[in-house]
């Protein structure tokens, strides 16, 4: 099992990753030896989170996630 998450960061932006041990990788973010983009904006918080059956379709919709505006990332969150 993959997922693809959200993060809300300290400073208010969104993070998007996949990763197939959520658990774990949300551990990482919060010791602040996950993403650089993180690091910075501890603490993170998860919004969203997904699960996909593969990693090929998590890393697919990670993409898709990217692309979307700030507004549109929200709708999906909520």
């Amino acid at each position: 099992m993959c997922y693809v998450y959200i993060l809300e960061c300290s400073d208010h932006t969104l993070y998007t990753g996949w990763t197939n041990n959520l658990t774990k990788r949300l551990k990482t973010h919060a010791q602040g030896k996950g993403a650089k983009y993180t690091r910075a904006r501890l603490p993170v918080k998860l919004v969203y989170y997904e699960k996909h059956k593969n990693r090929i379709s998590a890393q697919k919709r990670e993409y898709e996630i990217k692309q979307l505006t700030r507004k549109e990332k929200l709708q999906l969150i909520q």
